[in-house]
């Protein structure tokens, strides 16, 4: 992990938490919106598990939004809405946002359905840490909890090709890992290492003391 790498998450994640303050959601400011040490945690801790390539593709996707105006946190949470609130999706939403191809639609769903198994085996393997995170399916989302899956399908649809391309390859190489690469584990354990845990282990049992 290069110095210039930690510099470069620094600037995504500070990148995106400007353009989530510029996020209307419905009924005013999301909770989160205003809370920096989570938010930091919480996306850092993603882009830990990210080789440079990505990092620098992405960091060019969020400068390019800029450019035309376009805010990608606010078109994450949008695309979520196609599940969360369909119909307020389909009239205010859909017609504004980039249309995914057929093809890429395919693709993020292979990607969605290996990172959705990751994230169960997690779940099993440290259930109080788990109970601490999303709901897992889509068939869970309601109009308050907005599911795994249906955060990471957000997500992926804002990449540009090129960004999806490398995450995509990035997914696959780590499920064909000996042992495989459960990025899911991997960005949990940096969570709880920059709250001051030394493993999974260690927070799964502190969860459990407290419950």
């Amino acid at each position: 992990m290069t110095h210039h790498d930690d510099e470069l998450r620094e600037a995504i994640v500070r990148h995106e938490w400007n353009q989530f303050q510029n996020t209307n959601n419905e009924g005013g400011r999301a909770a989160c919106q205003g809370n920096w040490p989570v938010f930091h945690q919480m996306r850092l801790a993603q882009f830990l598990t990210w080789p440079h390539d990505l990092l620098v593709s992405y960091a060019a996707d969020l400068d390019a939004a800029d450019e035309i105006g376009r805010n990608l946190i606010t078109e994450k949470y949008g695309r979520m809405m196609a599940s969360t609130a369909p119909d307020e999706f389909a009239k205010n939403i859909e017609p504004y946002i980039p249309e995914l191809s057929a093809d890429r639609i395919a693709r993020q769903e292979q990607v969605i359905t290996q990172q959705v198994a990751w994230a169960a085996d997690f779940r099993e393997r440290y259930p109080r840490l788990g109970q601490a995170m999303r709901v897992l399916t889509t068939s869970e989302d309601t109009s308050q909890a907005t599911s795994f899956e249906t955060y990471l399908r957000g997500e992926l649809g804002t990449y540009s090709d090129a960004t999806f391309n490398l995450y995509e390859a990035m997914i696959s190489e780590r499920a064909s890992a000996t042992p495989p690469r459960n990025i899911t584990e991997e960005t949990l354990l940096h969570t709880v290492r920059l709250g001051g845990f030394d493993s999974l282990d260690e927070a799964e049992a502190l969860q459990a003391a407290q419950s």
